[in-house]
């Protein structure tokens, strides 16, 4: 087996002023990110506006903040340098959970996306295949749903009014016409069931 040296692939974020190493994504990590590549990028070129990225350094206008976020959309395109760095705010961020991010992604990082007028902000849980979308209003982040795929066993376990009212579809505030199905966000991840 061959053991990649820590030098490898090491990617670090400016989190409060403070410098912080990111953790390895997982295969799942990894799964999702080209899933909403798929999707993003798709609708991206369909109206021939906006950029979607994965895991490409943010430097963010308060100076005190570089994030590398799992997904971003940016509808302002000149907001990319020839370097391929990003001064400015992504309309959209997508943050997946692992448990060395847990406390950022529902800390620091959704308080200085929020600050920042992120318009909206996606945290995606893997173990449990949930999405929560927040949405910015009046400058402060506001909860819009709890998106979830359900195993067989969850929803037969639901009465036949709770089924009718799950949303699978997921209504992207930045663009008029995109709703994305959350089975597509996690295509190819197994239920833990």
């Amino acid at each position: 087996m061959i053991v990649i040296p820590d030098y490898i692939e090491k990617h670090y974020e400016i989190i409060d002023g403070r410098k912080k190493l990111l953790s390895r994504q997982t295969v799942e990590q990894g799964l999702i990110k080209t899933n909403l590549t798929f999707i993003f990028v798709g609708h991206c070129r369909k109206i021939n506006r906006g950029k979607a990225l994965a895991g490409l350094y943010v430097y963010l206008p308060d100076d005190r903040n570089v994030f590398i976020p799992d997904f971003s959309v940016f509808l302002d395109e000149s907001l990319f340098e020839p370097n391929q760095k990003v001064y400015g705010v992504p309309d959209l961020v997508v943050e997946i959970l692992s448990s060395s991010t847990l406390n950022n992604d529902f800390g620091i990082k959704k308080d200085t996306y929020e600050k920042n007028g992120v318009k909206e902000y996606w945290i995606v849980n893997p173990v449990d295949k949930s999405i929560q979308v927040y949405h910015l209003i009046d400058g402060k982040f506001n909860l819009d749903d709890v998106y979830h795929v359900y195993t067989d066993q969850e929803l037969s376990m639901l009465e036949e009014d709770e089924r009718a009212a799950i949303n699978y579809g997921i209504k992207v505030s930045i663009f008029d016409d995109l709703i994305v199905d959350i089975s597509d966000v996690f295509y190819d991840i197994p239920l833990v069931t």
